[in-house]
């Protein structure tokens, strides 16, 4: 980062915080669905549900706030985003129906962590940013979310053990209310707001009809798929083994300490090698990572090996997405496209908390959920091969140009 101006320094990590509280919060949440349903009896597949709902309206809302934050700027954005996070956290343990579980798990707090989510911040921190180190601070950011979990996991699950689900929600709640002064730091200084609208939705229709661009969904669909079935259900998974909570708690924690490593590793590889290669590397490596631990004994040691794994390439997958986009298309409407792009990741989240309740309902284990899981990995590596992408050019050469 050297030769960054300080409000950039400060816009970039004031970001990663913002994210670590509203991805830490989002990601811990499958350490809820088995004291919910103690407490409410309202069923496994009921709690899933509202949680695909979330996963999807948190997807839903990226490109709207994207384009709110493209045309006013960030700030009241993420601040109306801390806000309704909180408030739906908070109203969460007076719900004793399915539909008002939906209503504030499923919606309130799914539109808020969207709008303090990836597509406002990516987009805030590439407005002051310098093309060269976008990609680095891409990978600082996504990193802040993925220490969010490393925290939040093992925080929560001592929460809930100590005073209770509803307790350890209410503490989660002032706990977002607390990030609310990292707004102003992240919406500092950048170009001004653009007021014309019609120019973020000619970008969207012509996006729309670039082949790599959908590609690029393709893709990003089963990330979605793959990540919301496992941060939803990996608890599960290892209570079917016998195990206790705390290995989940546990596993989540190492998958956002991994992914700190795999999200910077990440941001730098995009200004070294062409984003749609390592793209396919890592989805690649989660088909072989699932079918290496099909076959390992269910240990705590394999859960734990298994979850540094994942951790590896679990959010890694924003910065060359994000990457993609801008090369695709600029950095004007990046908010709004790429918000897009994390709607597509989010339909494969729907369907990813979805039937990993339905399986665990219907069959007793997740055992084809892994199938699929490996199937749609595979389907990821190959279909981002073909995207668009010009060869990354040495530095050197870039500098003398």
């Amino acid at each position: 980062m050297t030769g960054w101006s300080r409000p950039a320094l400060v816009v970039t990590f004031a970001a990663a915080a913002m994210l670590m509280v509203t991805m830490g919060t989002r990601n811990t949440l499958g350490l809820f669905v088995s004291p919910i349903n103690s407490s409410t009896g309202l069923g496994v597949v009921t709690i899933s549900f509202a949680l695909a709902i979330a996963q999807f309206v948190w997807g839903a809302v990226q490109p709207l706030a994207g384009a709110v934050a493209d045309r006013h700027g960030p700030r009241p954005v993420l601040a109306a985003g801390l806000v309704l996070l909180a408030l739906g956290t908070a109203l969460t343990p007076l719900m004793s129906s399915g539909m008002g579980l939906v209503l504030v798990l499923g919606l309130l707090t799914a539109v808020g962590s969207g709008s303090a989510s990836f597509s406002v911040l990516l987009g805030a921190a590439a407005q002051r940013l310098p093309p060269q180190a976008r990609g680095t601070a891409s990978g600082v950011i996504n990193a802040g979310g993925s220490f969010g979990q490393f925290v939040f996991a093992p925080i929560t699950q001592k929460l809930i053990q100590g005073i209770g689900w509803a307790g350890a929600m209410w503490a989660l709640a002032v706990a977002m209310l607390a990030a609310l002064p990292l707004v102003g730091m992240v919406a500092q200084g950048g170009s001004a707001p653009h007021k014309g609208g019609e120019g973020a939705w000619s970008a969207v229709r012509g996006a729309m009809r670039d082949r790599s661009y959908l590609l690029l969904h393709a893709g990003f669909f089963t990330c979605g798929f793959h990540i919301a079935f496992l941060v939803t259900h990996l608890p599960g998974e290892v209570d079917l083994c016998g195990l206790p909570p705390t290995v989940a708690s546990w596993s989540l924690a190492i998958i956002g300490l991994a992914n700190i490593a795999g999200s910077l590793l990440a941001g730098a590889a995009v200004s070294r090698y062409r984003s749609k290669l390592s793209l396919a590397l890592m989805y690649g490596s989660r088909a072989v990572l699932i079918l290496l631990y099909l076959a390992a004994p269910k240990t705590p040691i394999t859960f734990y090996f298994f979850a540094f794994g994942l951790g590896l390439t679990w959010l890694s997958t924003v910065p060359p997405t994000a990457a993609i986009v801008g090369k695709l298309f600029g950095i004007r409407y990046l908010a709004t496209l790429f918000g897009l792009t994390l709607l597509s990741h989010q339909v494969g989240a729907f369907f990813g908390a979805w039937l990993g309740g339905i399986a665990i309902a219907r069959l007793g284990s997740y055992q084809w959920m892994w199938y699929a899981d490996i199937a749609l990995a595979t389907f990821a590596a190959l279909v981002n091969l073909p995207i668009r992408e010009a060869r990354v050019q040495p530095a050197p050469a870039a500098a003398a140009a």
